[in-house]
Parts: C-alpha cells; structure tokens; sequence
C-alpha cells in the first residue's frame, strides 16, 4: 500500500488522522509520517485499512464463499484456514489460507496473488493498487 491509498482510504472512511490513530492504534504522528511518505505502511495497518473499506461495502457481504467461487478441492479445503474457519470472502485478509495449491503465510506475497484473484476483485471492485476505487467509494 501507498501513500496515496493509505490516504485515499482513509477519507473514503470519513476518518481525521487523530480518529485514524486511534482505530490502528497507532500515534497521530505515525498516520501523518504515512500519509506523506516519510514511514513505510506496516502491514497491520495495511490489512486493517483494507477490512475497514471492505465492511464499509456492505454488498460484498452476501458473496458466496472463496472456496466455492474457486471451486477448491477437498484437500485444500482441509488445510485452509478461511474453510475451516467459515470466513466466506475475507480469505485476502486472512494470512495461512490454503491458496493456489499452498500455504500462504506471508502477508506480503499474499496480498500480491489476492490483489489478482476474482474474491478480491468482487470485494473491492477496482484493485487499489493502482487507486482506482470505484465512484461507490469516490471521495
């Protein structure tokens, strides 16, 4: 995530920077330094401002489930968090997922095989990588 995302996300939210700070638990100081450039984005903070932007599109909510939009086997299935867990469309968010035939355990090589993938696409209907948010998400 960049800057640009990270901030365009943010107003997307409604958010200031202090009531920002405050849901990722982190200082005001960081969320500014994140916005301008100055600090890299961890990748918690990352993955908290992706869920925040997926539970603001509440139509996504009724998705059916990963494993069954990828039609995955029994076999991956056992093995992935996301189907044991019942997560449905959340499995981009979800680090140990069961994915293109292994674990994914690496949020950083994860989101970059999530940001290709059809859930993905569904839940955030432009990829945000290149901050082409949807007019649904317009600012």
């Amino acid at each position: 995530m960049d800057k640009e995302e990270f901030t365009k996300i943010r107003n997307v939210l409604g958010k200031t920077q202090e009531q920002l700070s405050q849901l990722l638990c982190v200082s005001v100081k960081a969320v500014q330094s994140y916005e301008q450039g100055w600090r890299t984005i961890p990748s918690n903070a990352e993955r908290q401002m992706m869920l925040f932007l997926a539970f603001k599109n509440r139509d996504n909510m009724s998705l059916e489930p990963c494993w069954e939009i990828k039609d995955c086997p029994d076999e991956w299935r056992s093995n992935c968090i996301v189907w044991e867990l019942k997560i449905r469309h959340l499995c981009w968010f979800i680090n140990g997922t069961f994915c293109q035939g292994k674990i994914q355990s690496n949020w950083n090589s994860k989101i970059k095989i999530c940001r290709d993938c059809d859930i993905y696409k569904q839940v955030f209907p432009h990829d945000l990588m290149s901050n082409a948010l949807s007019t649904e998400y317009s600012i």
